[in-house]
């Protein structure tokens, strides 16, 4: 195997690995992919401002979520379908955010079943939760949640209908027969047109309720105890109004660049949700990580923590539970070379003024 120096060469491999309907299923973005690239090239027009001749020979990289520590402020994002990557699936990705000591989330269109994640060994776990039209079911995914231990649900609140992905309509996208969507279990899923465009698009959104508003995640709270995050926003005024909902976390999040193309970077939206957010509830980010400095500038901007998404799927493709191991590994190794010379020795040292955005270089210009 090629040597592997960064998350970002998993991907190169995970081409020449799978076939082009399951890399590109994974790898695409909506319509002309714009937000897709922007995710990664805003982050490379945000510069650092060091600090220098400080201490840095211990540095610690570890913090809370919702009361849960963890080693590191890289958790595991909800991608669909791992055993399109692995045949271990995400029981293999599952096991390797545990050895990282940090948190995995598992989508609703995982093709590991809730309880065989569960009882791949410990870790902490949260759900996230898309919210169909058949009540009954969210309920009984809520129940087999709370049974299986997880810790935190996150409602997707962008996808009321699925964006347009053009690659899976061109490659015919279909699931192969020894994947299933375990969360739809017990579901009939003989409505599933493998015949027509995406055969998974189309049954998707015949069941997704696209009536999904503010009152269904009050409706969540009264059916569930645990934490409820919101996944999906990326303005001021939705943040306000899931803060007056009583969410426990926002993650800023454009769905990978999957849904409406044209959004901005989520690192690009991050400030504003946090300045509303005023410190009242964690805000996390999405979208475009592949390296430990954009981990870096979205702590600086903001965040209380990043999720990756694809660079665990790509990692998976090429060497399953290792490589998500390796893939969590490079990053952290990068985090803490960033932290290091930038001067900071732990997390809560990461501040606003070690990083500079256009922004202010267009304020400054300005003076």
């Amino acid at each position: 195997m090629a040597l592997i120096t960064n998350v970002s060469d998993y991907e190169e491999l995970a081409k020449q690995k799978l076939s082009k309907m399951v890399f590109d299923f994974y790898a695409s973005g909506a319509e002309d992919q714009w937000t897709l690239k922007e995710n990664r090239e805003a982050f490379a027009r945000i510069s650092f401002r060091p600090r220098v001749l400080i201490d840095v020979s211990h540095i610690n990289m570890s913090m809370s979520v919702l009361g849960y520590n963890i080693s590191m402020p890289i958790m595991v994002a909800p991608t669909a379908l791992h055993k399109l990557a692995h045949p271990e699936g995400e029981v293999a990705s599952a096991r390797a955010a545990a050895a990282a000591g940090t948190i995995m989330m598992l989508s609703s269109w995982s093709s590991c079943s809730i309880e065989e994640v569960n009882l791949s060994g410990p870790g902490l776990r949260f759900f996230q939760l898309s919210v169909f039209k058949d009540r009954n079911f969210v309920q009984q995914l809520v129940r087999r949640v709370e049974d299986a231990g997880y810790k935190a649900i996150a409602v997707t609140v962008d996808a009321p209908r699925l964006g347009c992905r053009e690659a899976d309509i061109r490659n015919r996208f279909a699931l192969p027969e020894n994947v299933v969507l375990k969360c739809f279990e017990g579901l009939d899923l003989s409505s599933m047109d493998k015949a027509n465009d995406s055969g998974l698009a189309a049954y998707v959104a015949s069941q997704i309720n696209s009536s999904l508003s503010w009152k269904d995640i009050k409706w969540l709270q009264t059916i569930t105890q645990l934490p409820i995050l919101v996944k999906g926003v990326i303005t001021a005024e939705d943040a306000r109004i899931a803060i007056e909902c009583g969410v426990a976390g926002i993650i800023v999040s454009n769905h990978g660049g999957r849904q409406l193309d044209h959004l901005p970077a989520t690192i690009s939206c991050l400030e504003e949700v946090v300045r509303e957010a005023k410190g009242r509830v964690p805000v996390f980010l999405d979208g475009g990580i592949r390296r430990g400095t954009d981990v870096f500038k979205a702590l600086a901007l903001g965040a209380s923590g990043v999720f990756i998404g694809r660079p665990v799927l790509f990692a998976l493709a090429v060497d399953g539970e290792a490589g998500v191991k390796k893939a969590l590994q490079m990053l952290r190794d990068e985090l803490q070379i960033a932290m290091a010379l930038s001067g900071c020795t732990s997390l809560k040292e990461i501040t606003r003024g070690h990083v500079s955005t256009e922004a202010d270089r267009i304020r400054l210009s300005r003076l």
